[in-house]
């Protein structure tokens, strides 16, 4: 459970609304592409720019989110840091896994743009669909993941900022007690169907996993704060993955 003071507000507001416009900007392309389907494998790279803007759009909206304010915080950033510069380098400007299954697996699977989606590659060459319905089904399930992620995220701090210095069960509060977390794992989720890379499948659990950390710190200090109240919270609520079932069986924070 994430808690932010009055003055952060309007940077994750600034961050929030970047990202939506970035959404519908996805929605956009994602439409034109259907209409425009290329497999013959061209190269689709070296747009630096493309690269820099989307690195530099994703960081504002972490920086928006997280606020680090203490050293724990500032290393899970520079993890979500690294991932996203990994992702979008590889995106849209050097596609290095695609290169090195090339040259040292064998696959040729050319350098166009959809050939980047790997999970749809994969799913062309095991002849389950062709790789344009294959393509589909990626870019649409990572897509409903990502903004679903993305609401989970709004609708966990829209409620922290509506009470503050709290303790918020309402909502979807009452199904998990970090949705912040999970919605950020939904993200990562989304975009490692969407365009997996080799670093991006290396940072991607050290960064769930410091999630998990930063949210047994939380869970310390909430009991700090609210004594019993919390206890009880925790024994009835799942941590990060919504609707799992609680035993009863109380928590280890050390």
């Amino acid at each position: 459970m994430i808690e932010f003071n009055s003055s952060n507000k309007k940077i994750f507001i600034l961050s929030f609304t970047i990202l939506i416009v970035f959404i519908l900007y996805l929605i956009f392309a994602f439409l034109i592409q259907t209409t425009n389907f290329e497999t013959n494998g061209e190269y689709a790279y070296g747009d630096w720019f493309v690269v820099l803007l989307n690195v530099i759009l994703f960081s504002l909206i972490g920086i928006g989110f997280f606020l680090p304010l203490k050293k724990s915080e500032w290393r899970t950033l520079g993890l979500y840091q690294a991932f996203i510069v990994a992702l979008f380098t590889e995106m849209y400007g050097f596609p290095l896994t695609i290169f090195l299954l090339s040259s040292f697996f064998g696959f040729d699977m050319g350098f166009g743009h959809v050939q980047g989606h790997l999970l749809a590659v994969l799913l062309s060459e095991m002849n389950l669909v062709d790789l344009e319905l294959a393509w589909s089904f990626v870019m649409i399930l990572s897509s409903v993941l990502i903004f679903v992620g993305i609401i989970i995220i709004y609708w966990g701090w829209k409620l922290i900022h509506a009470s503050p210095n709290k303790l918020v069960t309402i909502g979807i509060y009452r199904n998990v007690r970090h949705p912040q977390y999970f919605g950020f794992i939904l993200i990562i989720t989304g975009f490692l169907i969407q365009w997996p890379t080799f670093f991006s499948l290396l940072t991607a659990p050290l960064l769930i996993g410091s999630y998990y950390l930063l949210a047994k710190k939380e869970e310390k200090e909430a009991i700090n704060m609210f004594g019993e109240l919390y206890e009880n919270y925790i024994y009835s609520t799942p941590m990060i993955i919504p609707f799992l079932k609680r035993r009863g069986k109380k928590m280890n924070l050390n």
